[in-house]
């Protein structure tokens, strides 16, 4: 196989799973329980939802290709919505609909 291969692809395929799982997820989650209190974000959690976005952008082709994917992209999807709207409503007094 090329190292673009359908084997290359797998692996690719699994790390980003194992990533998905383990990393960004659980941390999505707190920051999620961080601003479902009232607090708002400080750069890092910043830095690290717009690292989150890049790489869904970065992967899409990827993600479309494997439906294996798909939950936990959504659900990923979803929380960083969920994240970035009660951030904001924080930052701004309102309480999002």
């Amino acid at each position: 196989m090329t190292a673009n291969g359908p084997d290359n692809e797998d692996g690719l395929v699994v790390v980003l799973l194992d990533r998905m799982r383990t990393q960004r997820l659980p941390r999505l989650l707190g920051i999620k329980t961080k601003v479902d209190v009232g607090d708002t974000l400080n750069q890092s959690d910043i830095d690290f939802l717009n690292e989150v976005f890049d790489d869904s952008n970065n992967n899409k082709a990827i993600l479309d290709r494997h439906p294996e994917l798909h939950d936990i992209a959504a659900q990923m999807v979803s929380l960083y919505r969920e994240i970035t709207e009660r951030a904001l409503a924080n930052e701004g007094g309102a309480v999002p609909e």
